[in-house]
């Protein structure tokens, strides 16, 4: 079941992005050393207060027996919208839980009158770029930053 979060949420939600992205973090040899801004070492009670209370993102949890293990936030700028920090714990991945709130994702951005979905990736994280291609997402780019071990890649879609 996926449902809005609210902010009694926060700790699970947490859990689950760091738990996420920390798989990434290992398989990429990013460390809280080389890339302290990275979501799985950066990722706290203030960043999603500034998410939801600051920049007004809705956040949605996909939960299991009661149990929150996947999560997105999106951030609408108009007719765009970037999809934030979509993950899923690592013991519930391929069951179908990523493309459920990938495609919610979608709906949710469309009933908030966006025309486009972007997000960002690892680019170097070739599983994830395909599984999002396999969406109908194109890829856009990449840029490197100095603070990030990684090349960002970026994806959008026409919605």
């Amino acid at each position: 079941m996926i449902r809005k979060l609210t902010e009694k949420d926060f700790d699970e939600a947490i859990n689950v992005i760091c738990s996420s992205f920390m798989t990434v973090a290992k398989e990429f040899n990013i460390t809280q050393e080389n890339a302290p801004m990275f979501t799985a070492y950066a990722t706290d009670m203030n960043r999603l207060r500034t998410w939801m209370f600051e920049q007004h993102r809705p956040m949605y949890g996909y939960f299991v027996d009661g149990r929150m293990a996947g999560y997105y936030n999106l951030m609408i700028k108009g007719e765009e919208c970037e999809l934030g920090s979509l993950s899923v714990l690592p013991e519930y991945r391929h069951s179908g839980i990523g493309g459920e709130l990938l495609k919610d994702s979608l709906s949710q951005a469309a009933e908030h009158g966006c025309k486009v979905m972007k997000l960002s990736i690892v680019e170097e994280n070739k599983v994830l770029r395909k599984w999002y291609e396999a969406y109908g997402f194109t890829h856009t780019g990449t840029m490197k930053f100095d603070f990030f071990p990684f090349t960002c890649g970026y994806l959008e879609k026409k919605i």
